[in-house]
């Protein structure tokens, strides 16, 4: 039997005088949920902790950055595990279906966790909840859990929980689109010497796998002067190295008012004084202009390092994929940035397994791969995912066959990553500290411009600094080096 709704009828008084724009509006919410937190704190005698976990990509990163800035300002402490927390929220991917099951499996613990500590809030956010059959499921299965949302109304974070802790029912909003974009809210960086910065939200293309056209809606761009602004703030904030996010970069600005390429939004951000490095994902190949190219080949403050998904180097499957180019385009492309920029470092991703590859196809994504020469690929086997026209294909590659290509991708694609490693062996390059090695002890780690990581003796002073390093050795998927006097 499920609760009868109860609502405390203080949550009517804070309603009624909350104010209509967004921003004001969710500050002020964040101001009642602080004098919540502080009650129970008196009443427990305690500091309240708070647990945020991320699944996903670097846009859920980015968001989780958004949801503990809020739950700081409201008076949370970071707690180390959900253990120990009085507030756990989980902000779910669903690109694969075993991201689903990894949720489920931890919300039976988190249910264990709420019986002893009944004040605890657990909420649920992100792409996996903008699933009809996920939310039934919570619903029916997950009662305990006390607030869900999705990725459309993530800025109304502050106004949701307070509607949660005044109410003794799940309080659910999930929205199938919108319009706004709200991003002047508290953020708690995980770095104080790098961050995100989202461009654009959503995305147009509808591959034939991929969800997140589904669960993130279209593509929204943010007007450049918000972006510049932001950036230019946290470069007073010490900030030298900024990662710009979007499902496509390379689409961005199409529906603006006043239209912008993704180039020209980068030539601007490279005026910015005070950044030192830019960086950017995703891009998709048939949006990447010669312009593009050229902003890149220009500065010294963009990374020489591109990821550009091909996920098959099968013009057949790349056509039932949506993918919108062939692999004569890819590989035309992949010789004209070469051409132009010598030194890029190109990633990319691969599926492998996708419905109706057959063993002619495989190989062509390991001509592909021989072709570009990537320094590294995230390699995926493809995972059904209910509600992508690709569920529905009857033609899926058998599991045994799949794992057997899935191996052999992966050995071509580290003896080449080997291969172009150690070509940097005995060089002396510029790294940014971003963290004492938890491995290796006394040493700290660093990342190179083209993204490869080395380890180097130093401790903590050195974090968010840029130092000379020689790469001594080749590990593999990283150096050993040691630092320049």
């Amino acid at each position: 039997m499920s609760k009868k709704l109860v609502i405390n009828p203080k949550l009517y008084d804070i309603l009624d005088n909350a104010p209509e724009e967004e921003v004001s509006r969710q500050e002020y919410f964040i101001e009642k949920l602080r004098e919540e937190v502080e009650e129970r704190e008196k009443r427990l005698g305690r500091k309240l902790k708070c647990m945020v976990n991320t699944f996903g990509c670097q846009m859920n990163a980015r968001d989780s950055e958004k949801i503990l800035g809020v739950l700081e300002k409201a008076g949370y402490e970071e707690a180390e595990d959900e253990k120990h927390a009085d507030f756990v929220i989980y902000n779910t991917c669903t690109v694969r279906e075993n991201a689903n099951n990894k949720v489920y499996g931890r919300l039976g613990y988190l249910g264990s966790l709420k019986r002893k500590n009944p004040d605890m809030i657990i909420a649920l956010c992100g792409c996996m909840m903008q699933e009809e059959h996920v939310r039934e499921k919570i619903k029916e299965t997950y009662r305990f859990v006390d607030l869900v949302f999705g990725t459309h109304n993530i800025f109304k974070f502050a106004e949701l929980v307070v509607n949660a802790v005044y109410t003794n029912k799940q309080v659910m909003e999930v929205w199938d689109s919108t319009d706004k974009i709200v991003e002047e809210l508290p953020i708690v960086r995980k770095y104080s010497f790098k961050s995100g910065i989202n461009i654009m939200f959503g995305c147009n293309n509808f591959c034939s796998y991929c969800i997140v056209p589904y669960v993130r809606g279209r593509e929204r761009s943010r007007k450049p002067e918000d972006i510049i602004n932001e950036i230019k703030t946290l470069v007073e904030d010490g900030v030298t190295e900024i990662m710009l996010l979007g499902q496509n970069v390379n689409s961005y600005g199409k529906e603006l008012e006043t239209p912008m390429t993704f180039a020209e939004l980068l030539s601007k951000i490279t005026e910015i004084d005070g950044l030192k490095r830019i960086r950017f994902m995703t891009s998709h190949p048939k949006d990447l202009s010669d312009e593009l190219i050229e902003v890149m080949a220009s500065s010294d403050k963009i990374c020489k390092h591109l990821h550009l998904p091909v996920q098959s180097g099968s013009t057949e499957i790349l056509r039932v994929m949506n993918r919108k180019y062939t692999k004569e385009q890819y590989l035309a492309l992949v010789d004209k940035i070469r051409a132009r920029i010598p030194d890029i470092s190109l990633t990319t991703d691969i599926i492998v397994g996708f419905p109706g590859e057959t063993e002619e196809d495989f190989e062509e994504t390991i001509d592909l791969v021989k072709k570009v020469r990537y320094d590294s690929i995230f390699t995926f086997i493809y995972s059904k995912r209910t509600g992508t026209p690709a569920a529905k294909m009857e033609n899926q590659v058998p599991e045994d066959v799949v794992s057997a290509r899935f191996d052999r991708l992966l050995d071509v694609v580290q003896k080449i990553s080997n291969e172009n490693m150690e070509k940097l062996t005995g060089f002396t390059v510029e790294v940014l500290v971003e963290d004492v090695n938890s491995q290796l002890e006394g040493y700290v780690t660093g990342r190179l411009e083209n993204n490869a990581i080395v380890h180097f003796k130093g401790d903590k002073s050195l974090i968010g600094k840029y130092i000379n390093v020689t790469l001594d050795e080749c590990k593999g998927f990283y150096f050993i080096g040691t630092a320049k006097a």
